[in-house]
């Protein structure tokens, strides 16, 4: 019968799925494992009993569609979006993603004069390649993406050619990390020679639109900025080592590139829309899809359609429910993956303490 085995690699994540048909009494079921590359595998079933075998392989045939669209492939190199229909899309190049740090380790990392200290600004991810006469925005994902008619002209006016990592607030760029300058690959350099490299990019052409993100490096200048940022209602703030390189992909644990946000943000699918503009929320727990909650769509943005992904500010969500209290809705993504959108981005209510 069908089975199919799909993997996905990306910075330390190796993971495999599986999934197929098998008859079972009169009829067939669809399985699947998953988990981590050489690891023993979770494994369950799509089908509760036996059913025919065209409905089998109608459950089938959506499993691997909604697989491959979160970046599978079938090649064991597990290069994302591979055989999809974002592979005319993929730029092969992975950003840097970053851990959250406790709180109880920020005061340790502003005494840290190793540890740089920066704005994490409340936009989206982008990096922009510029080769030759080309200007190419390129997303979290590593998906190419259209660029604002501003950062083309501006990137277009520099000399040379570069790969560059920021967060884009409309048509801005908050420049942050320098990848690629001229021919030379610089990622495996120190991040205090990369900063000092984007610097003198940008100080070489005029842009507007093109920001270097302002950093901090005392302990006094830091423990400033970062009660200012909190005072303003601020993201949060970035915390990189100056000796770290630029690793793609996001570690296990850790790293030497770490973010604190003021506020709980999280990623989740609507479900459904409700009612006087709300819609409801859903997130998956391995492979189970569990309630999060409702949230309204203030006027200035369009409601979401079920399956879109979208942005929540929250101020922590309930263990029993998995529901997340005093929702703000912060508007559509489409540069994270439905994969992405698990209960293990929730912060929880810390459980009542016995007297």
């Amino acid at each position: 019968m069908e089975n199919t085995t799909l993997y996905f690699r990306e910075g330390n994540s190796d993971k495999v799925y599986q999934a197929g048909i098998a008859p079972k009494d009169d009829g067939f079921i669809v399985h699947f494992a998953y988990g981590r590359r050489g690891s023993t595998l979770n494994t369950g079933s799509k089908t509760q009993k036996p059913v025919d075998y065209p409905i089998a392989r109608g459950i089938y045939d959506k499993l691997i569609r909604e697989k491959m669209a979160r970046g599978y492939t079938p090649g064991e190199n597990g290069t994302p979006y591979q055989h999809t229909g974002k592979a005319q899309q993929a730029s092969g190049i992975q950003c840097q993603l970053l851990n959250p740090v406790p709180e109880d380790q920020i005061a340790q990392l502003i005494d840290d004069r190793d540890h740089w200290m920066q704005e994490k600004m409340d936009g989206r991810r982008l990096l922009i390649k510029k080769a030759g006469g080309s200007v190419t925005g390129i997303n979290r994902l590593g998906l190419t993406v259209d660029l604002p008619a501003p950062l083309i002209e501006e990137a277009s006016a520099c000399a040379r050619d570069f790969l560059m990592d920021g967060e884009a607030i409309g048509d801005n760029l908050h420049a942050f990390d320098l990848l690629l300058v001229g021919d030379a690959d610089i990622r495996g350099r120190r991040y205090g020679d990369r900063y000092l490299q984007l610097m003198n990019l940008l100080a070489s052409f005029q842009h507007r639109h093109i920001t270097l993100t302002c950093t901090l490096f005392t302990p006094a200048d830091k423990q400033a900025h970062f009660s200012l940022l909190k005072k303003r209602n601020a993201e949060g703030v970035v915390f990189k080592h100056v000796d770290a390189p630029y690793t793609p992909g996001r570690p296990s644990t850790g790293g030497t590139q770490l973010k604190y946000k003021f506020h709980e943000t999280a990623s989740f699918i609507v479900a459904s829309v409700n009612a006087k503009r709300s819609v409801s929320l859903i997130l998956f727990e391995g492979e189970e899809v569990r309630p999060a909650g409702n949230v309204t769509i203030p006027p200035n943005y369009d409601v979401p359609a079920p399956g879109d992904i979208v942005e929540v500010r929250y101020l922590y969500a309930f263990q029993e429910s998995g529901c997340i209290y005093q929702p703000v809705y912060q508007g559509p993504r489409d540069d994270i993956e439905r994969s992405a959108c698990t209960t293990d981005q929730l912060k929880f209510k810390p459980a009542p303490t016995a007297a």
